[in-house]
């Protein structure tokens, strides 16, 4: 399963991570992010030690998902040593989530 990552452990979890780090912005409501969803817990489990997985409920954390300029949901940011180096918005297939952080790693 994918960290829950909130605005009190963002700065924790994604900018001081040492790895590569796949964030989630999404909602409950969003039915594009309940297809996405599954696809981050999977990866998740395929990189476990090798980048860290997260996600942000945007309607319950507001404040970084308005710093990185999310509008659209879901959202995937992908972060290496605290900066934005990729992202995706909209629902993709797994492969492009992988490919991003094959990337970063």
């Amino acid at each position: 399963m994918a960290l829950e990552i909130t605005d009190a452990s963002f700065e924790e979890v994604v900018l001081k991570s040492d790895k590569p780090v796949l964030v989630d912005f999404w909602a409950a409501w969003c039915g594009p992010c309940r297809m996405v969803s599954p696809i981050v817990d999977e990866i998740s489990s395929e990189y476990e030690g090798k980048a860290v997985i997260g996600k942000v409920d945007v309607d319950a954390n507001q404040e970084f998902a308005a710093k990185y300029g999310v509008r659209n949901i879901p959202t995937v940011l992908i972060f290496k040593n605290g900066e934005v180096v990729d992202k995706q918005v909209g629902a993709a297939p797994k492969k492009a989530y992988t490919d991003k952080i094959d990337a970063a790693l």
